[in-house]
């Protein structure tokens, strides 16, 4: 099976911490050299000195504010005048929760700018790299909504099933180009923000917290949270040679909690 990154360079969203990191974990460890964006400099300075690193590879990282897309183009442009990226892993944290018939309009507008817009100026941006090095892949970072809609999350429901549909229809039409869109969800997975929902879950219930963890175990067939590097293993193998011929999937990694195919 080809694995092999080598020569491959990534550009990898949200990539300071959580999900974003775990993914840029695991492509940098198959050879690919990895560009980590977010917005905060210093979050971005400790997550790139935990990369690993091989002979050739130079990781480094761009400051990138999602609620701001212009600013967005303008540093991505002048990076590509350096070098193209065969990767792109579109990821940002997702909308506060909350229901949907308490939604204020700036929320849907706020999530569908940092989830849709942004992922889309990127990829617009990308893909003529991707086309002229013969070599392309897209994986954006989702949630499990786009398959059964999670309770108490109306935006996040809402914003990410566009997304998915963006991502379906882009990969039709760059599939000739030899370029793959694809999907990961992830379930409960042990990054910070599965920790506040935990604090968030145990102040609500007055439950103890490893009353609260056994209860969310429960509803997971594998019985228990996903690691970080579970999740990022999906992304760097989508991203491979090895997945050449898989294109616009929703992949689950919820450890078999989603309730339908």
């Amino acid at each position: 099976m080809d694995l092999d990154l080598t020569g491959k360079y990534a550009l990898v969203g949200g990539g300071s911490k959580g999900l974003g990191l775990a993914s840029a974990r695991e492509l940098a460890a198959l050879g690919a050299t990895v560009t980590l964006a977010s917005r905060t400099e210093a979050d971005l300075q400790k997550a790139l000195s935990s990369l690993p690193v091989t002979a050739g590879q130079q990781h480094d990282y761009l400051v990138l504010d999602y609620d701001d897309p212009e600013s967005v183009r303008q540093a991505v442009r002048r990076r590509l005048e350096q070098q193209a990226y065969h990767i792109l892993v579109n990821n940002t944290g997702g909308p506060p929760g909350g229901p949907i018939r308490l939604a204020r309009v700036e929320e849907f507008e706020v999530a569908f700018r940092r989830h849709l817009v942004v992922n889309h100026l990127l990829a617009q941006l990308l893909l003529p790299g991707m086309r002229a090095d013969g070599y392309g892949r897209i994986v954006n970072v989702i949630s499990t909504s786009v398959k059964q809609p999670l309770h108490g999350l109306g935006v996040s429901n809402t914003v990410r099933a566009a997304v998915a549909n963006w991502a379906k229809t882009l990969a039709a039409e760059v599939a000739p180009f030899g370029i793959t869109v694809n999907n990961v969800l992830p379930g409960a997975t042990r990054t910070e923000r599965l920790e506040s929902i935990i604090e968030s879950k145990t102040a609500k219930s007055g439950l103890t917290e490893a009353e609260t963890i056994s209860a969310m175990e429960a509803e997971i067939p594998l019985g228990r949270f996903a690691r970080p590097e579970e999740f990022g293993a999906a992304v760097a193998f989508l991203a491979s040679p090895a997945a050449s011929y898989i294109t616009g999937i929703n992949l689950p990694v919820d450890g078999g909690r989603t309730g339908c195919l």
